[in-house]
């Protein structure tokens, strides 16, 4: 992790600003020093922090809200990281368990990625997530000046913009949902539901990463009989227009490039390949440890091509990195259980003395290591069972400055929508999977690299800069008093 600067208090305490950032995370999170005076900051990690920081970046009259890692009753003091004003917001052990650990990812996380897992119903759960909901939009409403804007991000913190706009309803509130928004015949089963919804419908700008979960949550909303909808993309709700888009989500694709082309990445990637006996190919996926994101489907393939004889285990190697995440849930228990077991049957049917056919990684890397590893891949694969964008997939592409490799990828993932050059493929088939691979592996240099142009000119006409861009500019207080006009 990239070590930010220790922090200074700003003056006075004092948070005046004109974008108010409200997120379960803050971009920095509180760390021990050598020294031991528990004074220093560090970038904290997670994919809307990656996505979101940079986008940010120099931004004047900002102030973040969120939490900063740590468990207690107080809240740290504001403070300003890498001339970014944070304001910190407290979350006790109990507060991490029932309404981070329990309702926004044993509830919501499941039933918003198609029940891949079964979501769990606690009242104290959803009692828990409505105490700290309150909490962050007490600790927005504080920040914010009259008239700011105030961008609200993410599942764990749908009440906050209907809570918002009852303490201040001078506010320009913005949300944004970075995971898919479900079918109103999932959400339903939720006993929060019009809470839920009447919580997003508190903002003016309501933002989706895909057209379709744009079309959810307005359906959902008319279908409640909460909002009635003026438009595709307005509805009516207690008086005032709430705009329904979708924005896209992308990366710093600059910064990958750009890492990308250093000597001392070429030479790692080439250590890399030669490390793993210089296949003739090499597979690769890059994931959190999490059931929506289909590794295990993923190995399945391989190991059917391995065994069908398709791919020879002297020429094809396959490494797969899964970053841990939540280590202590039963779900994801059981997930590394069934990969790692899977790991096991692979290398020892088909490796060889000294060369595993399959490279399993389960730990955290950094961005250099990252780097290397999309450098030296011949294809990627990405295949979620659901997933709100994708960031690595897009990753991986801007990675690729000299137009090779090939992008294996879920048609369930966001990122489908714009990355239409990839190859798109149904994790749910198993057979559609392996024979995607195979097209991948085999596919000619001039194919590729006509796909992989494509790929990069997305990415790069959608990236993170654009979509906040784009967002915030769509909550300017002229573009919504025309749209109330209309």
């Amino acid at each position: 992790m990239t070590s930010a600067e220790v922090f200074a208090p700003h003056p006075n305490g004092g948070l005046t600003t004109d974008l108010v950032v409200v997120a379960n995370r803050l971009p920095f999170r509180r760390v021990e020093t050598d020294e031991g005076d528990g004074s220093g900051w560090t970038t904290s990690p997670g994919g809307l922090v990656a996505a979101l920081a940079p986008a940010l970046a120099g931004a004047e009259h900002l102030v973040w809200v969120g939490w900063a890692g740590d468990l207690g009753d107080t809240p740290l003091p504001p403070a300003t990281v890498d001339g970014m004003r944070l304001a910190p917001v407290a979350l006790t052990v109990e507060d991490k368990q029932l309404f981070y650990d329990g309702m926004s990812n044993g509830t919501l996380w499941p039933l918003y990625h198609d029940k891949v897992e079964p979501a769990e119903f606690h009242r104290s759960w959803y009692d828990r997530y409505l105490r700290v909901n309150q909490r962050f939009a007490d600790a927005a409403a504080a920040a914010a000046p009259p008239g700011a804007r105030v961008w609200v991000h993410d599942y764990q913190l749908q009440l906050v913009p209907g809570m918002l706009r009852r303490l201040r309803p001078d506010l320009l509130i913005g949300f944004f949902l970075h995971i898919p928004f479900p079918p109103e015949e999932l959400f339903l089963q939720l006993p929060w539901r019009e809470a839920l919804a009447r919580g997003i419908l508190g903002s003016d700008l309501v933002g989706f990463q895909t057209p379709d979960g744009a079309d959810n949550f307005a359906r959902l909303a008319v279908g409640l009989d909460l909002a009635t909808r003026d438009r595709r993309s307005v509805l009516n709700y207690e008086g005032r227009q709430v705009r329904v888009r979708w924005f896209p989500i992308g990366i710093d694709d600059d910064r990958y490039d750009q890492a990308a082309r250093d000597p001392a990445t070429l030479a790692a990637a080439r250590d890399l390949r030669a490390s793993l006996g210089d296949p003739g190919v090499i597979l690769l996926g890059v994931d959190r440890l999490d059931y929506t994101k289909g590794i295990d489907v993923r190995l399945r393939a391989f190991k059917e091509l391995l065994a069908d004889g398709r791919i020879d285990p002297t020429e094809v190697t396959m490494v797969q990195v899964a970053e841990p995440s939540r280590d202590e849930v039963n779900a994801y228990i059981s997930l590394r259980a069934r990969v790692e077991q899977l790991v096991g049957e692979i290398n020892g049917d088909y490796a060889r003395v000294g060369f595993p056919v399959l490279h399993y990684i389960h730990q955290s890397h950094t961005f250099e290591d990252i780097i290397a590893l999309y450098r030296a891949a011949d294809v990627m694969v990405v295949t979620p069972f659901r997933d709100g964008m994708n960031l690595v997939s897009k990753e991986y592409v801007a990675t690729r400055f000299d137009h090779t490799g090939v992008l294996v990828l879920s048609e369930f993932a966001g990122a489908a929508h714009q990355l239409r050059h990839a190859l798109l493929v149904n994790p749910y088939d198993i057979t559609a999977v392996k024979n995607t691979i195979l097209s991948a592996i085999a596919m000619g240099p001039d194919e590729a690299r006509m796909r992989m142009r494509e790929l990069r000119r997305g990415v790069k006409r959608n990236n993170a800069a654009s979509w906040a861009h784009a967002f915030l500019g769509a909550l300017e207080p002229s573009v919504t008093a025309d749209d109330r006009a209309r």
